[in-house]
């Protein structure tokens, strides 16, 4: 077994023929980078140190994706204790995972298991505050392939009573000359100037250039699989995850393209439209119970 990690900038590394994945365990379980030979197929941070997680080339939605509204939401009928996690923002976003050092719990020269315990009653250790009142523990896995990635991530319930949680993964794919995405769903979340979904509209999916694409949604019955392809690569994603967390515009050189659980704000939106939690997709894990999604990519010359 391989001793914890303490320092965030050091990196776990794993490589799999021409395939080279860093990941940054201690600063959110992050995925640092992932190349194929030269060829980045993740976002490239830049080359100084990371000042955070969101700031990598991908990293975990534990244990809820995207926006709680303006840091705001009841559970059992008591407001929850949660704050803004990031200067700037008028929302709780991503979780905590990405604030929080996971630990190393095994790893080989193409496979990492990673893990993580939230205790609520112990002070945050990230310079950004962020609460969670649950306590959880979380597992991240990933096996690297000459051509693909697994990755698989958990959550347990370790509160002493039932608790609300959603997963998911926030990749930052490389926009190339020439890049299209497409995918199929049932259809999306509009979003109001606060970034927070206000009502679901009929949408067959995305076929796109991600040139001149602006984008800021969440699809909802996502069929699972997502085509990324330009001249010379073809990028497949699939997921048993549901939803679909789609953003990028024209100015940046990255697109995020994120399977999730649930529909943004969902513990909000729920009361909203008058519909359980968990037709939005959020679980209500009971105390010792566990939750589990899985994503794949896939790479391959044309």
């Amino acid at each position: 077994m391989t001793a914890p990690m303490t320092d965030p900038l050091s990196e776990l590394v794993l490589q799999q023929a021409d395939v080279r994945m860093a990941l940054l365990p201690a600063l959110g379980g992050t995925i640092r980078s992932l190349r194929w030979g030269n060829e980045p197929l993740l976002r490239l941070p830049d080359d100084q140190p990371l000042q955070h997680g969101r700031e990598a080339g991908s990293y975990p939605l534990v244990p809820f994706s995207n926006r709680i509204g303006y840091a705001q939401a009841q559970w059992d009928g008591q407001p929850l204790d949660i704050e803004i996690n990031f200067p700037g923002d008028k929302h709780m976003a991503h979780g905590i995972g990405w604030q929080r050092p996971w630990q190393v719990h095994s790893s080989s020269a193409s496979e990492a298991l990673l893990q993580l315990h939230h205790d609520p009653s112990q002070p945050s250790p990230s310079p950004i505050p962020g609460k969670w009142p649950f306590a959880f523990t979380a597992m991240q896995y990933f096996k690297l392939h000459a051509h693909a990635l697994d990755m698989e991530m958990t959550i347990t319930n370790d509160h002493s009573g039932p608790a609300p949680v959603g997963l998911g993964w926030h990749p930052f794919f490389e926009k190339r000359h020439g890049m299209r995405v497409q995918f199929a769903c049932e259809g999306r979340w509009e979003m109001n100037e606060d970034k927070l979904p206000t009502h679901f509209s009929p949408v067959a999916g995305m076929v796109a250039d991600l040139a001149t694409l602006d984008v800021d949604h969440c699809y909802d019955g996502w069929h699972g699989d997502v085509l990324l392809e330009d001249e010379r690569i073809r990028l497949r994603m699939h997921s048993n995850l549901r939803r679909l967390v789609v953003f990028t515009n024209p100015q940046r050189n990255n697109i995020a393209i994120e399977p999730v659980s649930h529909v943004n704000n969902a513990i909000n939106l729920a009361e909203e439209q008058g519909v359980s939690i968990e037709s939005l997709g959020l679980v209500v894990l009971q105390p010792g119970e566990r939750y589990s999604a899985h994503m794949r990519l896939e790479w391959t010359l044309k």
